[in-house]
């Protein structure tokens, strides 16, 4: 990338196959730290490098001083305390078992990681960041990767730890019955396979009588509570011919789909949504309220993007979808 500046610290030639493995976007406040420590975790887990990015922007005053004459702050200095933050947070990552690139980049921090994420696994972020004109890497920024980014993207609050490692801590991913939902679910499948966790699988559900007080009196609401069910029940056989090895569960849950994930965050290894959905009674889970579990999740919250997949033509195989 232009204007890069890179310091491999392996000696271990990385096949570009392999693109940048596990990138993670820092800045040096508390938040960045811990996303960096999840994701040296997520990069010896699965085998894959570890790219850390910093990304600065000059000072909103550099262009109006140079207009009226005034010397501008030398470029060099900046990036070089932009490499002094990047070298701070590796030191705190200690010694890995897989290769280490860090680089600073110039230019918007959310658009640098999306490019970066054209050729990543995972991209890995903070919830919030300190701002400033390293160039607010975390918080608005974070919240932007998901909707943009080509790979899935964790967020990682402030002072995850390695606790949720623990036998029997759930990945768990909220499904809406949409095709991007299905996405997700996949996605959270492999990531509990790669832990050697168990899977649920959670559709939220406002209540009924408010949620579809549209229909006609004659509707049996316990009838499609037991529709919705039969689906979800399908779906989960659908996961486990995939992922035979994996232990999967599944609940339909009362509430508001944003309020149901991230009460679930709470007990989660990892809260697996996507990025959107079709709404409708079952819980208009993805999307808008993607956002909604960003901020207020107590765990890490990985957001899938749509892609293409093949096994979703298997999944009408297995039983009723839903519409």
């Amino acid at each position: 990338m232009t204007g890069s500046q890179e310091q491999d610290n392996t000696p271990t030639n990385v096949d570009r196959a392999t693109t940048h493995g596990i990138v993670v976007g820092v800045d040096g406040s508390e938040q960045s730290v811990s996303a960096a420590k999840w994701a040296a975790r997520e990069a010896e887990l699965r085998g894959l490098p570890l790219t850390l990015v910093t990304a600065y922007t000059m000072p909103v005053f550099a262009a109006s001083a140079l207009e009226a004459g005034y010397g501008v702050p030398d470029d060099t200095l900046i990036r070089d305390g932009a490499m002094q933050v990047l070298q701070g947070v590796v030191n705190q990552l200690g010694s890995l078992q897989v290769p280490l690139v860090h680089r600073v980049e110039m230019g918007d921090a959310a658009g640098v990681l999306v490019d970066y994420s054209a050729e990543a696994n995972l991209l890995v972020a903070g919830s919030r960041g300190r701002g400033g004109f390293f160039g607010r890497l975390l918080g608005s920024v974070a919240s932007a990767l998901p909707a943009h980014a080509k790979c899935p993207v964790a967020i990682i609050p402030k002072g995850e730890h390695a606790s949720r490692a623990a036998a029997g801590v759930p990945v768990i991913v909220g499904v809406d019955g949409s095709e991007q939902g299905r996405i997700a679910a996949l996605a959270a499948a492999l990531e509990a396979e790669i832990r050697q966790a168990p899977l649920r699988v959670v559709i939220a559900m406002p209540p009924i009588s408010g949620a579809v007080a549209w229909l006609p009196a004659t509707v049996d609401e316990q009838s499609m509570v037991e529709e919705m069910r039969e689906k979800l029940e399908a779906g989960v056989q659908w996961l486990q011919s995939e992922f035979p090895s994996l232990q999967v569960s599944a609940d339909i849950v009362d509430g508001v789909p944003v309020d149901v994930m991230v009460n679930e965050s709470k007990t989660a290894r990892l809260t697996v949504i996507g990025t959107r959905g079709h709404g409708g009674f079952t819980g208009a889970l993805l999307g808008s309220t993607s956002q909604g579990v960003i901020s207020h999740a107590h765990g890490p919250v990985l957001v899938v993007p749509y892609l293409k997949d093949s096994r979703l033509a298997h999944r009408a195989s297995f039983g009723p979808t839903f519409s």
